[in-house]
């Protein structure tokens, strides 16, 4: 799942050591394994975040009043006393002392997405609650600050479609085995390391060494898979928990989108309606039907040979297997901004299949070279090595060719990127079995109906595995990820009043969409 920070990045989607504390960090927090004391016990040191002169998140984290830290765990946990790689957190200290509530951990989603930035923004959206927590991001092992990882792939993600027929189906095949490839040759000796539960592990080592009996955590999208593995792997503690685009955990996995590709496509069925009432100036049709066959059009001309956009030197040529990846990548939200993006990069294919010339906004350059050059190599590394590293795949390409040919009809513009082949297909096996939930959590569960993410199914599955949570449900609202960035005021004020109180709510609750919130 794509994060709230890798979305801004691809809409373009990073002293003097104070010591923790009275006490040794950990000397009142619960242990976990032999061997692991020295990581629980560390005493972080707190200093500048920026990095250098140029390192402008840095300076302004700095600037906000937040310091960071490098907390060390071990590579593998079942050898502390081996390799240790680092972890790179950030924390806004609380400044209502005397009503203070505890450590805020923050994951954005991903995998592969870095919260090191987020302190700030979350400390403004949960308004007065904010100063009574100390808020922490981090990045997860081997994501942007701490231990890097990048296997040198030639794209950003492997997130495309398998194309109109056989031959481009083929050439992802070729591609996605050359992907697992690179990161066998370049990270062999970590990878059987990249994980979830390893992730989930590292989170525990931060609340040890912030010196926490209980933690609180805020999860986006695959934050919400990571937090439910906590709750199972280190019951009880947690603090206050909100997981927000929540995924079923016995759905995760390589073929998660597949959970998604009925949302996905009433996601673009929707957002070209609105298109079509504003034919006059995207002139893409002037009905839904029309728009969409638009699309159809446009997939089809790509097929018989890639599209070029742009001019040089930053021109992209585009092919059948790619334009849903652009497509996907634009439905995760249904405000008048994210509809008129996706449906100004949709004019500028449609006038490269008509073969005239077309101009880039910095905002579609960016997204194509997230996904189709290198310069994002990093993320989709990470990412691909936690979810192959997290659950198998199936091998044989003739299972993804048969799922993709049964999947057409029904989803004619999603069912072969959902249901393509992947590195994982090409993986090692996981070292460790998938997480099941056996242990009830008091979280609050946040979800749209019409998450073209991670479904609103998902949350409801989720809330069925843990009695003790609520579930607030966003009505009529195509949106991934809600809390502080949708700008839903029921929805906010009700995860603000949990994270003041503690307390969930009776009963589940509904927000609906306000008028005029698109």
């Amino acid at each position: 799942m794509t994060s709230p920070a890798t979305r801004r990045t691809a809409a373009v989607g990073l002293a003097l050591a104070a010591c923790l504390g009275a006490a040794p960090a950990g000397t009142a927090t619960a242990k976990s394994g032999a061997g692991l004391d020295r990581y629980y016990d560390q005493r972080l040191g707190w200093g500048s975040c920026a990095k250098g002169p140029d390192d402008t998140m840095g300076r302004d984290l700095d600037k906000a009043g937040v310091q960071c830290a490098d907390v060390t765990v071990p590579l593998d946990y079942a050898d502390p006393r081996g390799r240790t790689i680092t972890v790179a957190i950030s924390r806004l200290k609380a400044t209502d002392t005397r009503h203070r509530i505890g450590s805020l951990l923050l994951n954005n989603g991903g995998p592969g997405g870095t919260a090191l930035d987020s302190p700030p923004e979350f400390h403004a959206w949960m308004k007065k609650t904010g100063p009574r927590y100390d808020i922490v991001g981090f990045d997860p092992r081997f994501v942007g600050r701490s231990t890097p990882l990048d296997c040198g792939w030639p794209v950003g993600t492997n997130l495309f479609s398998a194309g109109l027929g056989r031959a481009g189906f083929e050439r992802q095949v070729a591609l996605q085995k050359d992907l697992a490839a690179k990161c066998r040759t370049t990270n062999a000796s970590v990878l059987p390391h990249v994980s979830t539960r390893n992730t989930a592990r590292d989170m525990d080592v931060i609340r040890g060494a912030l010196g926490e009996k209980k933690i609180s955590y805020f999860g986006y999208s695959y934050g919400t898979y990571l937090g439910t593995v906590y709750t199972q792997m280190f019951p009880g503690r947690t603090d206050r928990m909100v997981l927000d685009g929540a995924i079923d955990p016995r759905k995760y996995g390589p073929r998660l989108v597949r959970e998604a590709v009925g949302e996905n496509e009433q996601a673009l069925a929707d957002w070209a309606a609105w298109t079509a009432a504003r034919d006059d100036t995207y002139g893409l049709g002037r009905t839904r039907a029309d728009v969409l066959a638009t699309i159809d059009r446009v997939i089809r001309t790509s097929a018989r040979g890639p599209l070029t956009v742009g001019t040089a030197p930053e021109s992209f040529r585009l092919d059948d297997t790619q334009i849903p990846f652009l497509l996907f990548a634009g439905i995760d939200s249904d405000t008048d901004a994210s509809r008129a993006s996706l449906a100004e990069q949709v004019s500028v294919l449609n006038k490269a299949a008509a073969g005239q010339p077309t101009r880039l906004s910095p905002q579609f350059t960016a997204i194509l070279r997230l996904g189709l050059t290198g310069e994002q190599s990093p993320h989709g590394s990470v990412q691909s090595a936690v979810i192959c590293g997290d659950g198998a795949a199936p091998r044989d390409p003739e299972v993804y060719w048969r799922d993709i040919e049964r999947g057409r009809a029904a989803y004619p513009r999603f069912g072969a990127l959902a249901d393509n082949i992947g590195p994982c297909a090409f993986w090692d096996r996981p070292r460790e079995e998938p997480t099941e939930v056996k242990h009830d959590a008091k979280v609050l569960i946040v979800s749209a109906t019409g998450d073209p993410r991670t479904p609103h199914k998902g949350a409801v599955a989720l809330h069925g595995l843990l009695p003790s949570s609520k579930l607030v449900t966003l009505e009529g609202a195509n949106r991934h990820a809600l809390y502080g960035l949708y700008g839903n005021p029921c929805v906010d004020d009700k995860v603000n009043r949990y994270l003041d109180t503690g307390r969930l709510p009776a009963d589940d609750q509904t927000c609906s969409k306000r008028a005029g919130q698109q």
